[in-house]
């Protein structure tokens, strides 16, 4: 979780929201992500498909099963759906999403039964430290917004 955080903290400097990723087989990193979205203005350049992308290419495979994805903070429907295509099997995440996250909080594509692959998930890993450092973003970004007025 620590390489995760530390994705996060990359974004971060690139005034992205602190979401990290990495992908894991076999003890060794496979690929790496954090969010693009404002950096690339691309909706779908999230910290968890973009790991996913980077160990697909590594691998030379799609199917990336007994892989772990490790992400500051719990998938959205999107991030979950791709870790069911790409077969991932187990999830680990810091802070669940009360507003969108699909592992459990609001939905739960990572164990449904309707899809043709389940993960298993871990939650709450380093949930204190994730937690501050999003408190930390959204305030700061907050205050540099009304600063601006």
């Amino acid at each position: 979780m620590g390489l995760a955080i530390e994705e996060g903290k990359i974004a971060q400097s690139k005034g992205e929201v602190p979401i990290g990723a990495i992908l894991v087989q076999d003890g060794q990193v496979i690929g790496r992500g954090h969010n693009l979205r404002e950096t690339d203005l691309n909706p779908v350049a999230h910290a968890e498909i973009l790991a996913i992308q980077d160990g697909a290419t590594r691998l030379k495979k799609w199917r990336l099963t007994g892989s772990t994805l490790y992400v500051t903070v719990e998938p959205c429907p999107m991030c979950a759906g791709a870790i069911v295509l790409a077969r991932i099997s187990r999830v680990v995440f810091a802070v669940m999403d009360p507003k969108g996250g699909a592992g459990g909080t609001c939905f739960n594509i990572l164990e449904s039964p309707w899809t043709n692959h389940r993960v298993e998930v871990t939650s709450g890993v380093r949930e204190d430290e994730v937690r501050e450092l999003m408190q930390t973003f959204f305030r700061d970004l907050r205050e540099k917004r009304g600063r601006k007025k």
